[in-house]
């Protein structure tokens, strides 16, 4: 069985607090964690052997900017496995300040020690930094250790991490392909209009010939491309500040936000993103002991959409008049009917923040699905649009060179 083993990397500390790191051969991490632990270790993170090799200067150079989710992710994920074996808060974060391996993440746990010491509670260290943690890490936390369930907190916070992360890479990695087809096209037909068409525009100017309508209006596009490219790019640059500047009022972006929600198909996809991080959030933050209207107003900063956000301001005041949550949202007359119904069930129950993270389970599902009908559907219109334009263009080419060769008996 030598063949089936691999190499991993590891670090993990002594119940006295040392890190320690180094490689071992096993099947699979489960085996690797296994052993550790038999060896008196506790496994804090576990990979492959290439995970050990320090990153290029580079790389680091590239980290230093900002600190990514996967990095929050592993952050927290360590300070969950950390906290749940008994490691005080202030010796957990001086070892993931020597685990981590990115430079802002590092300078992050560094202050964030620094003001644990100083008297601050560790929900105050992380609000000040709110472009590393959100409104929901901070209330999680700050629910945590009131509740005296920080380690929990930290677990739910691992899923709701894993699960948007997920959402995100699913949405991104699906607009991967079709986003390069588009570019590929779109240079193909600007290299076209701007380089091969004005060398036929010069031979069939030469032979003074009449040529066909297409080829005389291919030539003046081209002719409009080559000399005037720089005033559609001003265009397209002031168009898009413009924009920019609309969606940066309150009435503008609330406008934009209730339009796409109309859009067919694509509005309805946008909602069910919204649903799901509405309700995977919520039930996140209720799960974790925080007060109902503070959830909601949490919520309502993060929800992207702000015709939705806005329709949270009515289930708000539902909800102070003692209405639930189910029949608020019914008479927002926005959301699914599917979310309002299971949300009732959830209110009857007892359960709504379980409840609430099934929802975000459907609603991520139907996400996934639906993206994945319409890039069936989406790669082979914009290979068929890119065909078709690029057909037209060597057609009309082609219409004036027989043309041209055109022999009278």
């Amino acid at each position: 069985m030598k063949d089936l083993m691999a190499e991993f990397f590891y670090k993990a500390t002594t119940f006295d607090g040392k890190l320690l790191e180094g490689s071992l051969e096993a099947e699979n991490e489960k085996a690797v964690s296994f052993r550790l632990q038999q060896m008196g270790y506790l496994p804090v993170r576990i990979g492959t052997a290439a995970l050990a090799k320090p990153a290029s200067a580079s790389l680091s150079f590239l980290r230093r900017a900002r600190v990514p989710t996967k990095d929050l992710l592993l952050f927290t994920q360590e300070l969950s496995t950390l906290l749940k074996s008994g490691s005080p808060l202030d010796r957990s974060l001086k070892l993931l300040i020597d685990l981590s391996e990115n430079p802002a993440m590092k300078s992050v746990a560094q202050e964030l020690l620094k003001d644990i010491k100083g008297g601050k509670s560790f929900s105050e260290a992380l609000a000040q930094h709110p472009r590393v943690f959100s409104k929901l890490y901070v209330n999680m936390v700050r629910a945590g250790e009131v509740g005296g369930f920080l380690n929990e907190v930290c677990e739910r916070l691992t899923e709701f991490l894993e699960s948007s992360e997920a959402l995100r890479t699913t949405l991104v990695n699906a607009m991967i392909y079709p986003a390069l087809l588009t570019g590929v096209g779109i240079a193909s037909i600007i290299i076209l209009m701007t380089f091969v068409i004005p060398k036929f525009t010069q031979i069939f100017s030469d032979m003074g010939r009449a040529l066909p309508l297409p080829t005389v209006i291919l030539m003046n596009v081209s002719y409009g491309v080559t000399h005037y490219g720089w005033l559609i790019v001003l265009a397209g640059v002031a168009t898009f500040l413009l924009w920019r500047r609309i969606l940066a009022t309150a009435s503008g972006r609330l406008g934009w936000d209730q339009w796409i929600l109309r859009w067919p198909v694509l509005g309805d996809l946008f909602l069910k993103i919204e649903v799901a991080r509405f309700t995977r959030t919520m039930g996140t933050l209720l799960h974790s002991a925080v007060p109902m209207m503070q959830s909601l107003g949490v919520v309502s900063e993060i929800i992207g959409n702000r015709a939705i956000a806005a329709k949270l301001e009515g289930v708000a005041v539902g909800i102070k008049k003692g209405e639930g949550v189910a029949r608020p949202i019914q008479e927002a007359r926005m959301f699914p009917p599917l979310m309002v119904h299971l949300l009732e069930v959830g209110e009857e129950t007892g359960k709504l923040d379980t409840m609430m993270l099934q929802i975000a389970n459907i609603y991520d599902g139907e996400v996934r699905s639906t993206m994945k009908n319409l890039l069936a559907l989406l790669e082979p219109s914009i290979i068929l649009v890119m065909g078709l334009i690029v057909g037209m263009i060597v057609l009309s080419i082609l219409t004036a060179i027989l043309s041209i060769n055109e022999i009278k008996f």
